[in-house]
């Protein structure tokens, strides 16, 4: 028998399988390894991409989604879920059963709708269902500021008429505790991202814009926002020291392929040793 030590953290993660590991499930799974949390993992779809998009999603059936997520969960005492790439409505009514049947453990929903290169990684309406289905169970959203105006534009609205916060205003009228818009897709030369909960602002935070373009930031992001919440952090506490992880994992980034580069999640062992 193996000697009894405390439980690390336990994660679940709802992604698709990117087999480049930059984005997608294996980014949740690096990333809250990194952190000190043991990850979990239900798949929702697999995909053939790579480093510079996605060319085919296979979802797995809403019937598999919810077989995976209990049997981890009626084993084990998972500590935060973080969901991602969902693919289909079937999944995401899916997924809230199963956060219903244990709501006292904190969800991230990152709300993937598209790759970065554009590809739709969902079916017809998805942004409908998860607006719907999702987005009122999540402790915190992470959408980027394209998908933050495709989740709140109302009928007849102009998507970019839309101001971020008055997108997270809607997002959180929907049920979300906090939503934090990022802004990497927006003009400047600071990336700047805002946290948000029913009061509004929260605050806002900046940080240098690095050069080039990285395959799973976003993941990245919410995976680490959900490992802190596993260790204990506050939201607003969670959401900042995700922040630093990312903005290092995005400085340390390596480009295996002939797209964009991969976060480096590892980046604290390459980190010089300091000696005296």
């Amino acid at each position: 028998m193996p000697r009894a030590r405390p439980l690390p953290p336990l994660v679940l993660a709802f992604a698709g399988s990117d087999p480049t590991s930059g984005a997608g499930l294996q980014a949740d799974l690096l990333t809250v390894a990194a952190l000190g949390c043991h990850p979990l993992s239900v798949v929702t779809a697999i995909t053939v991409q790579d480093t510079a998009g996605v060319a085919a999603v296979q979802a797995a059936g809403a019937d598999w989604v919810v077989r995976q997520a209990r049997a981890v969960l009626a084993d084990m005492p998972v500590s935060a879920i973080k969901i991602g790439m969902v693919a289909t409505r079937e999944n995401a009514a899916a997924i809230a059963a199963v956060i219903d049947e244990h709501p006292a453990i904190p969800v991230v929903l990152d709300p993937v709708l598209a790759s970065g290169r554009g590809d739709p990684l969902g079916t017809g309406g998805l942004a409908a269902a998860l607006v719907e289905l999702l987005v009122p169970r999540a402790t915190i959203v992470t959408p980027n500021s394209l998908e933050a105006r495709r989740l709140a534009v109302g009928p007849g609205e102009a998507v970019d008429a839309l101001s971020l916060e008055r997108c997270a205003e809607r997002l959180v009228a929907c049920g979300a505790k906090f939503v934090l818009v990022t802004g990497t897709h927006e003009p400047g030369r600071e990336v700047v991202n805002a946290l948000y909960d029913a009061r509004g602002p929260v605050h806002s935070d900046h940080c240098e814009r690095l050069p080039g373009e990285y395959h799973g930031s976003g993941c990245t992001l919410a995976a680490a926002i959900a490992a802190r919440l596993a260790q204990g952090d506050a939201v607003p506490d969670a959401v900042q020291a995700a922040q630093r992880f990312t903005w290092q994992a995005l400085a340390a980034a390596f480009r295996p392929g002939a797209g964009q580069a991969i976060p480096d999640r590892f980046w604290r062992a390459h980190a010089p040793v300091e000696t005296t």
